[in-house]
């Protein structure tokens, strides 16, 4: 199927039905009083997160969707009946935004999660609301209000724990593919990767990670060069970004360091807080160089960019490295898990002071 992480869809809720004029009009009752009843209220739509779904692409083919209306009041005093809500299946990820106001309205993170995203009509009062002593005969009857309209931009954002960010042909697909069971295409041409690819990293019983992998960013991807642009997003969700760089690229007038600077730069003009996200460098295609030659290279790099952080080398043809790498972000992940549980079960109270008390 193909990935479709981006479409825009109209939704419409129910309308309120409108209030009944009418008199009771029966044999022996020759000047029954009014009897109208109320109408019912418009449908809601709803979207809801499915986690069977992966693709916003049905979306493509129905662009509008609409909730039912609400019946009309009807004589004796009967009420209309509620309009069906509309529930539409969504992928878990997606985030919602207003086209009209430019809001964004909520995001959809857990399977069978709900988001209001249109709400229906109120009712209309039939005539016997407005019976009084002064006015016996009322042939006063509301309309329903009308239902929310609105135009949305569906934006399906992948959930994953691990994020790889390099330029095309930096080895991304080839590193997921050995360390998980994911099967992205691989090849020795640029832009090998259309859309993003997920594999699950599994480390033994009840240990396991999610890993992205989203086509290479180009110079000029912040103003729609390549497909970067358009993938960058993957990674806002995640928790850790792999920074992978070709250490012994074919072409030899490519200069690794100044590649690293040139997408760093394109990930500060994206904006967004992925700029500021955690991030480990990884060099990749460590086989096709001597040891010697790979350390040369490796403090090269390393002087130039001025790298303080978690450095880690990895032949995705061998093997080498990949099994370290895989165990310290397994690692790394459940530290961060930890941390985050004792700040949850944290208290703001001041400490106890011997002195003030």
């Amino acid at each position: 199927m193909k990935f479709v992480d981006e479409a825009i869809i109209k939704v419409e809720a129910g309308d309120g039905g409108n209030g009944c004029v009418s008199f009771r009009r029966e044999k022996y009752i020759p000047k029954g009083g009014p009897d109208g009843g109320d109408g019912g209220d418009g449908g809601h739509v709803f979207l809801v997160g499915d986690e069977g779904l992966n693709t916003l692409v049905d979306f493509r083919h129905k662009r509008l969707h609409r909730a039912e209306r609400g019946q009309n009041g009807m004589s004796r005093q009967m009420y209309g009946r509620k309009g069906e809500s509309l529930y539409i299946r969504v992928p878990v990820g997606t985030r919602i935004k207003d086209l009209d106001t430019n809001e964004i309205m909520g995001e959809i993170l857990a399977d069978g999660e709900e988001l209001l995203v249109a709400r229906g009509g109120r009712h209309g009062l039939g005539n016997i609301h407005f019976k009084s002593s002064t006015n016996r005969a009322p042939r006063q009857a509301t309309s329903g209000t009308p239902g929310e309209k609105r135009n949305l931009l569906l934006e399906l954002i992948v959930l994953a724990d691990v994020g790889l960010l390099g330029m095309p042909n930096a080895g991304k697909s080839s590193l997921i593919a050995r360390m998980s069971h994911a099967r992205p295409k691989i090849a020795d041409y640029p832009f090998t990767t259309l859309y993003p690819n997920l594999g699950v990293v599994k480390m033994g019983m009840g240990r396991s990670f999610v890993i992205a992998d989203i086509p290479g960013v180009i110079e000029g991807a912040a103003e729609g060069a390549g497909l970067g642009l358009q993938f960058l997003k993957h990674l806002s969700r995640t928790r850790l970004v792999l920074h992978l760089v070709d250490i012994a690229p074919m072409d030899e007038s490519i200069d690794p360091a100044a590649q690293v600077r040139q997408l760093v730069a394109e990930v500060e003009k994206y904006g967004g807080d992925l700029a500021d996200r955690e991030r480990w460098l990884v060099l990749t295609k460590k086989d096709l160089l001597l040891d010697d030659e790979f350390e040369q290279r490796k403090e090269k790099l390393l002087t130039e960019l001025n790298w303080q952080g978690p450095v880690f080398a990895v032949s995705s043809v061998t093997g080498e490295g990949v099994d370290e790498l895989a165990q310290a972000l397994m690692q790394h992940l459940e530290n961060t898990d930890s941390v985050q549980e004792l700040d949850e079960g944290s208290t703001d109270e001041a400490p106890y002071d011997p002195i003030q008390s």
